[in-house]
């Protein structure tokens, strides 16, 4: 977008800057729909993706500033796109939210070995997206 001024005959540009993008990977609608709006109301384009097998193509291709992963209900895929992330050298930057639920531990442990940013339940997710979304975009 672009806007345009004039101000005593001369011609200022002021381009406004897109909303960052988040890809979030899910099959839940509960919590991705909230989770979705909540992202929207943060000042989010939000792209939502239903087949971890176009996760790191489609990360490639679109440059999130962001990528959220509910783990459930296919966890090996989801792990599986989450690695496949931190190998592709064009998409290992972009931090990742994994989202299990509270009582699954060993899923919550499987998505920090394949490289996830943060794992988060999915409860807590909706209580404290603004505090996680800082945290996960913090540059080490």
């Amino acid at each position: 977008m672009s806007k345009f001024f004039a101000f005593y005959g001369c011609v200022f540009h002021s381009h406004e800057m897109p909303e960052p993008l988040a890809l979030f990977l899910y099959e839940k609608l509960l919590p991705g729909g909230q989770l979705v709006n909540r992202l929207q109301d943060s000042g989010y384009r939000v792209q939502t993706l239903s087949d971890s097998r176009t996760l790191v193509e489609q990360a490639e291709r679109d440059k999130p500033l962001l990528v959220l992963v509910d783990l459930e209900p296919n966890s090996s895929q989801a792990m599986g796109a989450i690695s496949k992330l931190r190998q592709n050298s064009a998409t290992a930057h972009i931090p990742v939210i994994a989202i299990a639920s509270a009582t699954n531990t060993s899923l919550q442990e499987h998505a920090r070995t394949a490289g996830a940013t943060l794992v988060v339940n999915d409860h807590a997710i909706l209580v404290h997206l603004n505090e996680l979304l800082e945290q996960a975009l913090q540059v080490d």
